[in-house]
């Protein structure tokens, strides 16, 4: 069963990006796992990236200000 706001929600997001359609379906997916009380299990690729950040962060590689303001500018459209 479908809420009126979530079939109109789901109608636009057809005509969304894929990208844009699958970061929702990541959000969804998260929020199914949570009222399931199941505990997440991050992919292989997820604990890849968590390696990479915290081995960059530890040997004090950090994003720049300019680079920040970039990655903050792709979603303020």
């Amino acid at each position: 069963m479908k809420t009126k706001l979530l079939a109109q929600a789901l109608e636009r997001i057809e005509n969304w990006p894929a990208e844009a359609q699958d970061q929702l379906a990541e959000i969804a997916l998260d929020i199914d796992a949570g009222l399931k009380d199941v505990r997440y299990e991050p992919t292989d690729e997820e604990l890849a990236s968590i390696d990479r950040g915290l081995r960059d962060a530890g040997q004090g590689r950090f994003a720049t200000e300019p680079e920040v303001e970039a990655a903050f500018a792709k979603f303020r459209r």
